[in-house]
């Protein structure tokens, strides 16, 4: 957890995170956490319902500041794709949280940020069609079951084939990367997978999980790039939505490290790609 302050930290040390454009979310609304989640669910989340099982699936001890946490992450999704819309790109310094099911949690993650934003973009009619594109080393799969009956949200999940969970979902499109893949073999996946999308699915909106995991020390990604692969993958993804004048919001997605600080500074790579490619 030490990694979201961290991050934050960075970059306003960088100067790249300042009052003016820094903005702070309040906790989601019920009804707007139920467009993704069951309604049962979420109460036996925030009152300390849920079975030894369902904990344990979590992965994560509850409490009442998890409970805080927890509601308002998915608000600063929610709040980073409007900023999309209004300039063209926004960083969510959170979010990502993809394991999250439509009645249960998994994997550290409760609930659903992406899931929940571009369902409730396309009921407020901000946009038509919404494409997440999932580039942490772990497959989307909560994010691939709420949404499969969703068309005019495309999901896209850019993952290790050996790697969690075990039991994978069926996302709109899934790229399995052969684990110990370097960075010629998953910059071209990357690229070829994600300019298809744009000319063919043609979204308002793309969310963008920029997960770090796919770094070749990280514990939990078991892929081989580098610190450079990840500068480019990031540069490439914002580079071609900006081309086609595709706002983009992104969200951190997952990194383990017990370097806290070099972990956060991986993190702030693509918010620095972001910085230099629309303030150019």
């Amino acid at each position: 957890m030490e990694k979201f302050a961290l991050l934050h930290a960075y970059l306003q040390e960088k100067g790249l995170a300042t009052r003016a454009n820094t903005f702070r979310p309040g906790k989601a609304k019920m009804e707007l956490l139920a467009l993704g989640h069951c309604p049962d669910y979420l109460q036996r989340f925030c009152f300390n319902q849920q079975s030894d099982k369902e904990v344990r699936r979590m992965g994560l001890p509850w409490s009442e500041g998890l409970v805080k946490r927890t509601l308002i992450s998915p608000n600063g999704t929610f709040l980073t794709a409007q900023l999309a819309l209004k300039h063209g790109i926004a960083c969510h310094l959170a979010g990502g949280t993809h394991h999250a099911h439509y009645d249960f949690a998994s994997g550290f993650c409760i609930l659903n940020d992406l899931a929940v934003t571009a369902k409730a973009m396309l009921a407020l009619g901000k946009v038509k069609r919404v494409l997440i594109f999932d580039c942490d080393v772990h497959q989307g799969d909560g994010t691939a079951t709420i949404l499969q009956d969703e068309p005019a949200i495309f999901t896209c999940s850019i993952h290790c084939d050996k790697n969690f969970p075990a039991r994978k979902a069926n996302s709109d499109l899934d790229v399995e990367i052969a684990k110990g893949a370097a960075d010629d073999d998953y910059l071209q996946a990357v690229n070829d997978t994600l300019h298809t999308l744009l000319q063919e699915f043609k979204p308002d909106l793309v969310l963008y999980d920029a997960g770090v995991d796919i770094y070749q020390r990280d514990p939990l990604g078991l892929l081989n790039i580098s610190w450079q692969g990840i500068q480019k993958r990031d540069q490439l993804v914002l580079q071609l939505c900006k081309q086609h004048s595709i706002p983009t919001a992104t969200v951190i997605g997952g990194g383990y490290d017990d370097d806290r600080h070099a972990l956060a500074k991986r993190h702030a790579i693509h918010v620095e790609q972001a910085f230099q490619l629309y303030t150019a």
